[in-house]
């Protein structure tokens, strides 16, 4: 019999010709779904035939309650090697094997500075009047000469960090693991915490989500902050306490902000940061990107062919 694989999460229709998916049709028939996420009753429902799934990142969850109700599961693949919304101990237990896969590293950052700069220099709003038989709206802010401070100087950090370098800031960055010697290695100065979001003219977000970042963007961090400074966060909205961000937003103590991230994803129809004037927000689209996908999904299929030979790669559980 072969393989029933579902590629799941594909909200925009575009997994089947991101790559060639009948390199799997010697081992199994490939579903494409592309229902939102639901309840867990709905995704068992859903997803009860299939021993192989391909997921997206951290769009659907699989807790203990959706795994155990998909008996049929015997493999689980992931975009990227690190997904939150898995259960891997739950996984592991059910003996279902969980893969990921590389990720093109300059996705992320690039749309970071594109946010950047199109909160900077007001451009939605330009853009829109333009369409609208209006002409200039504003003065848009500078770059050269300000600060840009990085929240997490990894690999993603560093790559903003370049960019900043680029077009003149001064670069400082902090994190509870960041060192000076390591700060300084990648050209940029090592603050405390209340420092970088003093000093920052635009605060980048660049940490990965754990119980040690949840909110650590919270309000005292942004009463720190200079009421004309920027904040941009492509990272994970959790980072970022989105009531306190709110009311600094309302209250004219910060600026403005660019989002990709948010606590709730997909962000309610109703929620204040769809309305808010100066807020700049995307639908989490930091690794959507047509390299990124065709990384993932080639390396899913690379990954299910490994495994239906009896030797699985890039395995996380």
């Amino acid at each position: 019999m072969p393989l029933q694989i579902a590629v799941i999460d594909d909200w925009q229709d575009v997994a089947r010709d991101v790559v060639d998916w009948s390199l799997l049709q010697n081992i199994g028939q490939v579903s494409f779904l592309h229902d939102y996420p639901a309840d867990t009753a709905t995704l068992i429902q859903r997803l009860q035939p299939f021993e192989v799934i391909c997921v997206m990142r951290e769009r659907t969850t699989f807790d203990e309650p959706l795994l155990r109700g998909l008996p049929q599961l015997k493999l689980l693949l992931t975009g990227g090697m690190r997904n939150a919304a898995i259960d891997l101990q739950a996984a592991t237990a059910l003996g279902i094997q969980v893969c990921g896969t590389d990720s093109y590293k300059h996705a992320a950052p690039e749309l970071t500075w594109a946010l950047l700069m199109a909160l900077s220099r007001n451009l939605v709003n330009e853009a829109n009047a333009l369409r609208n038989g209006h002409w200039q709206q504003g003065l848009g802010g500078d770059l050269q000469g300000k600060t840009l401070g990085i929240l997490g100087l990894g690999s993603i950090g560093q790559r903003v960090a370049q960019f900043g370098q680029v077009f003149g800031m001064r670069v400082i960055a902090w994190s509870e693991n960041l060192t000076a010697e390591r700060a300084s290695a990648a050209g940029v100065t090592y603050v405390s915490k209340q420092q970088l979001f003093e000093q920052a003219d635009v605060l980048s977000v660049h940490l990965v989500l754990s119980e040690r970042s949840r909110g650590l963007v919270d309000a005292q961090a942004l009463a720190w902050m200079k009421p004309q400074a920027l904040l941009v966060n492509t990272a994970r909205g959790p980072i970022v306490d989105e009531t306190a961000l709110i009311a600094a937003l309302e209250q004219g103590r910060l600026a403005g902000a660019a989002l990709d991230v948010f606590a709730q994803e997909p962000l309610p129809a109703d929620h204040p940061l769809r309305r808010l004037p100066n807020v700049l927000a995307t639908p989490h689209i930091g690794y959507v990107s047509q390299q990124n996908y065709r990384q993932f999904f080639s390396q899913m299929i690379e990954d299910a062919q490994a495994w239906h030979a009896g030797q699985p790669i890039r395995r996380l559980n």
